[in-house]
């Protein structure tokens, strides 16, 4: 049976990705000067309006103003022109600690007499239904789709920030469409770029452009054939972008940061918030997981599924499925998977070393399948222990 799966990103100049990374840059600074830190920040943007809410509780001084205007000049929104500057946008807050009522299932003020009881004690920072996933489709155990839809918004980035294509601006978005015959890889059947630019040049130029320095740089061109349609700015002009275009709003890309549609995401958003909130640190847990048990043959395909209750350590649920690709049948899977991963928030905390500033960079392409020593998650170093299954 053919089938067709489509993924899409954006570059960091999209509205709702300059909001992740104004909370994540928030987070970051908390952290290098507290790690115990507590933050949940979403941020809003507009047309000349940056917004930051939420709840902080934390020993550091993490100047909110400044920290949003340098995110904004470093995405490359420094000239008024562009409709949108981090010289002339107003910052606002509206910011307040976190409740205590939350805080006492994750605090750890008492004393443990053991790592093992301190794990079990130390709850999750809030409900929630997490996924991991990874197949072997690629190299960075990414499904073609969002792998390449990440590269191709990556690159986009790229060319306009080394001059490649000058008149690029920052917002950007990518989209790819990968046809499948039963279940086996055949081709791309689309690719569309939308790409913000200077209002003097020529869609022909652009479209020729981005064909040449973008997709071409990107993507195997075996998977192109006469039939692959290429869109390239389809609605003829992308002068106006980012929040003078459009609003943005952290968390509101949780598909794109994920997996692309490919496997299931979870519930809540991963940028602004701290490593003892699930959504985000069980997240990378499960990734971490499915992709050494991917990488050890154990599956060719597998989804990890777990869900948590506020100030509780232990998940409730955790499930795997191999979509029949599994080398066990997935009762057996779901053994190795509890007897060699810790999936209580503080032993993920300290296993992954999530308590760093070190988030800034995962809010665009992708919190999966980089090559990036901070990404813990996305190390390979359970795969020889597996292998003995």
């Amino acid at each position: 049976m053919r089938k067709l799966i489509t993924s899409e990103s954006v570059t960091e100049g999209h509205p709702d990705k300059v909001c992740d990374r104004i909370s994540d840059a928030i987070l970051d600074e908390c952290l290098k000067q507290d790690k115990n830190s507590r933050v949940a920040v979403e941020t809003v943007t507009s047309t000349g309006l940056v917004l930051v809410v939420g709840e902080i509780s934390t020993k550091a001084y993490a100047p909110i103003e400044q920290i949003a205007r340098d995110t904004i000049k470093e995405i490359g929104y420094d000239d008024p022109k562009i409709g949108f500057d981090y010289s002339n946008v107003a910052v606002l807050t509206s910011l307040i600690e976190q409740s205590a009522d939350i805080a006492q299932g994750v605090n750890q003020a008492q004393e443990f007499n053991s790592t093992s009881e301190k794990y079990d004690k130390i709850g999750a920072g809030d409900q929630g239904i997490i996924f991991g996933y990874a197949d072997n489709e690629t190299e960075s155990y990414l499904p073609v789709s969002i792998d390449y839809a990440h590269k191709l918004a990556h690159r986009l980035a790229e060319v306009r920030k080394d001059g490649t294509l000058a008149y690029l601006r920052p917002d950007g978005k990518s989209q790819v469409t990968v046809e499948y015959d039963d279940d086996k890889l055949v081709r791309i059947d689309n690719i569309v770029i939308s790409a913000q630019h200077t209002e003097d040049v020529s869609l022909e130029k652009i479209r020729e452009d981005i064909i040449n320095e973008v997709i071409k740089k990107v993507i195997d061109e075996s998977l192109i054939d006469e039939n692959t349609k290429i869109y390239v700015n389809p609605t003829g002009k992308f002068v106006i972008g980012g929040p003078k275009g459009d609003s943005g709003l952290t968390g509101r890309k949780i598909i794109v940061d994920a997996y692309g549609g490919y496997s299931k995401s979870g519930g809540g958003a991963f940028s602004g918030k701290d490593p003892t909130k699930v959504d985000r640190s069980a997240a990378y847990m499960a990734r971490y997981a499915a992709k050494n048990m991917v990488a050890a043959g154990l599956a060719d395909k597998l989804e990890i599924g777990i869900s948590y209750a506020i100030g509780v350590a232990h998940p409730l649920s955790i499930y795997v499925d191999s979509f029949g690709t599994g080398k066990y049948d997935d009762e057996k899977l779901l053994e190795i998977v509890k007897e060699n991963f810790d999936f209580r928030p503080q032993a993920i905390i300290d296993y992954l070393d999530l308590q760093r500033p070190i988030y800034k960079q995962t809010s665009s392409y992708g919190h999966f399948g980089r090559d990036n020593e901070d990404f813990t998650w996305e190390k390979l170093d359970k795969v020889e222990k597996l292998k003995n299954y």
